[in-house]
């Protein structure tokens, strides 16, 4: 997308900032970790915890990926890594269109702050969107790392830390996601379904 620069001081030292517009896959990760790091409402912690764990799955996609040798061909993993591998790279595409929907959602929540001549049911819809990206991206996390975990013993030993940084980096947005869940104050029933 478009980019405009920005520069400022800041303790003491000159930090250029740039401004994206389009979509999170458009971007270039350091030019979309410098527009989280700006005093603006999006993207936040939700498209933070999606881009997190789309590279996430995208490590865990090139483990799968690697376990694909003559050897894991003759032993039969070859084709649950490359199945595994392939469902991690769908989730980890997904992660980056729920950064975008995260950022959309809080965009119409803002708006709706504002906007009082929306009914009580087109604010209730508003909400509902908003809490349903977070929520889809933890069951993402916890269905990608489960899978992953499993998979781990039959993993290419060589990449098993990549691997690993997928669980990793999936369990720890999945925390992210759920700080998000809780920030849109889901009834009790959501919270005690999403709770391990």
């Amino acid at each position: 997308g478009h980019q405009t620069r920005e520069v400022f001081e800041s303790d003491a030292r000159t930090v250029e900032r740039t401004e994206m517009s389009g979509k999170t896959g458009d971007a270039q990760i350091g030019a979309w970790v410098t527009a989280l790091c700006a005093k603006k409402p999006t993207p936040g912690g939700g498209a933070a915890a999606a881009v997190a764990a789309a590279i996430g799955a995208a490590s865990g996609a090139m483990a799968a990926i690697y376990t694909t040798r003559k050897k894991d061909e003759e032993s039969g993993v070859a084709g649950e890594a490359r199945a595994l591998a392939a469902a991690l790279d769908a989730a980890a595409a997904r992660c980056i269109v729920l950064a975008d929907e995260d950022e959309t959602a809080y965009a119409a929540i803002q708006a709706s702050w504002k906007d009082e001549s929306l009914s009580a049911e087109d604010k209730a819809k508003i909400e509902a969107t908003a809490l349903n990206v977070p929520v889809s991206l933890l069951k993402l996390c916890h269905e990608q790392s489960s899978a992953v975990a499993n998979f781990l013993p039959r993993c290419n030993p060589n990449i098993t830390s990549d691997a690993k940084v997928c669980i990793h980096l999936l369990a720890g947005a999945g925390r992210a996601a759920y700080q998000t869940v809780l920030v849109n104050q889901p009834k009790e029933e959501v919270k005690t379904e999403l709770k391990p």
